[in-house]
């Protein structure tokens, strides 16, 4: 492969004249020297050398104390160790050292090549076959998504599409991610009619809907809280499937993933309507009606998520005759990320611990008002590379740490979702609608219908009426909600920033997972 310099350290050099010959014939260029100093000297002369490959023992300074210093030099420039030594301190250190691979003399020319391609074009061809599979896989997801899916089918179909995401994400295959955005556009176009014309009937029937928010804890949950281990639940507000995905590697250093289900977000997909139904185990409308000093309209003043202990309290003694002792913990700032770490042992003899963590719903809501985030998170790969940064370093990762070594079990779930919306759309509404950019609920709402799924008799939805003419209005597809007033100024402000409320992939399908230590 041309354009590849190569500087190669051997006190015996000379003796590798035909190795020299046959990657100079494959077009690499060679840099020879035979020791560790005329090899860092080489090194800060070139700054272009694009390998190193490094014999373990010459005179002066060792093939190890060489590695180390060119490391100082350029950390991001592969080393290769190559020796006559096989000992197993040497190659751990050598290892620890953060050397890229290691050849045992004597060393043949396909080995070298084979090196090479792993270390100089493994991107290339990992981003070539990526492109390759994802063009074959193209034409069977586009008939999947025709194909009148059924709610299995849209899951399905939901994780191959955040597969493909992660998989061009990690191939920096940037040609093929417009073709795939236009790929989950048209399944989010087609999951939205599945929804219209299913989701009334979903609750009035629920024996023949999907797990949805108000039975999630019923249907995934209390048959694990029996007494047997403590029950840990995690509730990451905003949490996404493809943010699962994301950290999915570093939670399975610590525990075993034994099962990965999802459910369907009620609607609104919003913190209010969706949190508030897991916690009662019931759906807005009769959350209302049987907890009426606990819930909130939209258009009145009041924290509308301040009583979910209290709503768990109450599903919990309605689902089990024996009692069962329960904390709840709501994590909002990082005085109670702390607090939630230091003392994480502390409910293991609960029969259930639920921790409310709100830091990806801040991360999402602070990318709206903040301009440096709006450059961190610029889009859904940097959105997903921000999640896994904020997870590597946070005090949730700790007290999952600490966890991991009790015999518990753990869950992690959310609320819903969100999406990066593109498309305003313009609503007006009387001085008690909804403020939220992806639902609105109010009287003589005005709005294109065909840009919105509407329900105009929210009990039917499971949804609580503020007076007798209210109504809902969900935006569909990757679209947000506009007045006329101040059009273009909003317009602006919130394009391309994360939103959740109404009907998408992303915000309706969300994860539930179940841990277990090793």
């Amino acid at each position: 492969m041309a354009d590849v310099k190569i500087l190669w350290a051997d006190d015996e050099i000379d003796m590798l004249k035909p190795q020299l010959f046959f990657l100079e014939k494959k077009g690499y260029e060679v840099v020879t020297v035979s020791n560790g100093h005329d090899a860092l000297d080489v090194f800060d002369e070139h700054n272009d050398i694009d390998v190193v490959f490094l014999d373990e023992s010459m005179p002066g300074i060792t093939g190890l104390e060489t590695l180390s210093r060119l490391k100082e030099k350029n950390a991001n420039v592969p080393i290769v160790m190559i020796t006559k030594n096989e000992a197993e301190n040497l190659m751990e250190e050598a290892i620890g050292s953060q050397i890229d691979d290691y050849l045992i003399k004597p060393v043949n020319p396909n080995q070298i090549l084979l090196t090479l391609k792993k270390l100089t074009d493994n991107k290339r061809l990992v981003s070539e076959k990526t492109m390759t599979d994802y063009q074959i896989e193209f034409r069977n997801l586009m008939m999947e998504i025709n194909s009148g899916l059924d709610r299995e089918g849209w899951v399905d179909v939901y994780k191959k599409i955040t597969g493909w995401e992660l998989k061009l994400d990690a191939s920096n295959t940037t040609e093929m991610q417009d073709i795939l955005q236009m790929q989950k556009n048209e399944a989010n176009a087609e999951f939205n009619k599945y929804i219209s014309k299913n989701y009334v009937d979903w609750i009035g029937n629920p024996d023949d809907a999907p797990v949805m928010s108000h039975n999630l804890l019923k249907n995934y949950l209390f048959s694990h809280v029996k007494g047997k281990k403590p029950a840990y639940l995690f509730l990451l507000d905003n949490l996404r499937f493809d943010q699962w995905k994301i950290i999915e590697p570093e939670v399975s250093r610590m525990f075993r993933v034994e099962e990965e289900k999802t459910f369907y977000s009620i609607l609104p997909t919003s913190t209010q309507y969706s949190r508030n139904a897991i916690f009662a185990g019931m759906l807005p409308a009769d959350i209302k009606k049987h907890f009426s000093s606990l819930w909130f309209d939209d258009h009145e003043e009041g924290g509308k998520n301040n009583h979910e202990a209290e709503l768990l309290k109450s599903q919990v003694d309605r689902m089990f005759r024996e009692p069962k002792t329960v904390d709840y913990l709501k994590v909002t700032n990082v005085s109670k990320a702390k607090y939630m770490n230091d003392n994480i042992l502390n409910y293991i003899n609960n029969d259930l611990t639920v921790i409310v963590y709100n830091f990806i719903d801040m991360l999402s809501h602070a990318r709206t008002e903040m301009e440096v985030l709006k450059e961190l998170a610029g889009d859904e790969k940097a959105y997903r590379s921000l999640t896994l940064s904020w997870f590597e370093n946070s005090p949730l990762k700790s007290a999952l740490e600490k966890l991991s070594e009790k015999d518990v079990d753990v869950f992690i779930t959310t609320d819903h979702g969100t999406i990066r919306v593109h498309k305003p759309t313009k609503i007006i509404g009387d001085k008690q609608t909804t403020t939220n950019l992806r639902y609105k609920s109010g009287r003589n709402l005005n709005y294109d219908r065909k840009e919105v799924f509407e329900i105009r008799d929210p009990e039917k939805a499971g949804l609580p009426k503020a007076n007798i003419s209210t109504s809902y209005v969900f935006a569909k597809e990757d679209r947000f909600f506009l007045y006329p007033n101040n059009y273009n100024k909003y317009n602006n402000l919130y394009l391309n920033t994360f939103q959740h409320g109404g009907v998408s992939l992303e915000e309706v399908i969300c994860p539930f997972i179940k841990l277990s230590t090793r």
